[in-house]
């Protein structure tokens, strides 16, 4: 496969910083350098992710952890882009892009972040989501225009669906469990995934993943049809 001259897209994704580079580098590559990805088949998760999110407009930080310094959620759903991304002291033609779930204002005037997910997952960790928190964080402090704004706490909420709750058709639902998990800042950690991430971009197509269910079909279709 070619290597184009530019990349199709010069924004990172936070997102792919926790799935993306432990998945598959070639499908990785291959979304940047092309912008061609494997369709997901995931239908609830942006009904339910809108859902929970939309619950927690202009809340109170303190009743969604008593550990959250006090402020107010003002802001959510919004896109954040970062300056260019610097390795070793050089400025990349790579940013950061992506569209936080929540953010709040702090009394003291910093801010804090948090990344909301329905799910059942035992992977809901902070050291797992890190470098996707961090990136919005960083994107934060350190936006394309305007000023930046100190991240001074970032987390997950986490719902996990535990029953069915309700007596009728017009009050049936899911109940949940929600948890709050305080996802220390790790600048250190993010600049490493980041340099990673960046020289997976910036060498030649990576052979398939051999954990990836894509290149594993892909490799299986070709095959038949050389049958």
């Amino acid at each position: 496969m070619k290597k184009p001259v530019k990349p199709a897209r010069e924004f990172i994704s936070p997102s792919d910083l926790t799935f993306g580079l432990s998945t598959c580098k070639r499908c990785l590559w291959i979304k940047y350098w092309y912008k061609l990805s494997a369709p997901l088949q995931m239908p609830l998760v942006g009904t339910l992710s809108a859902l929970q999110e939309e619950k927690f407009h202009n809340a109170d930080m303190p009743t969604i952890d008593p550990t959250l310094r006090p402020g107010t959620v003002t802001k959510w759903g919004e896109f954040v882009k970062s300056k260019p991304l610097r390795i070793n002291e050089s400025e990349t033609r790579w940013r950061i892009l992506g569209k936080y779930d929540l953010v709040s204002t702090n009394t003291d005037g910093t801010i804090g972040l948090i990344d909301c997910k329905v799910s059942d997952s035992q992977r809901d960790s902070g050291a797992f989501y890190s470098p996707q928190l961090e990136a919005y964080s960083f994107a934060l402090e350190n936006p394309a225009a305007g000023k930046g704004q100190i991240v001074a706490s970032q987390g997950l909420l986490i719902w996990k669906p535990v029953d069915a709750v309700g007596e009728d058709r017009s009050s049936y639902g899911f109940g949940v469990d929600q948890k709050y998990v305080a996802v220390e800042r790790d600048g250190a950690r993010f600049l490493n995934v980041i340099e990673d991430f960046i020289n997976v971009l910036e060498a030649e197509l990576p052979d398939p993943g051999s954990e990836c269910t894509t290149c594993i079909y892909l490799g299986a279709r070709n095959a038949l049809d050389n049958l």
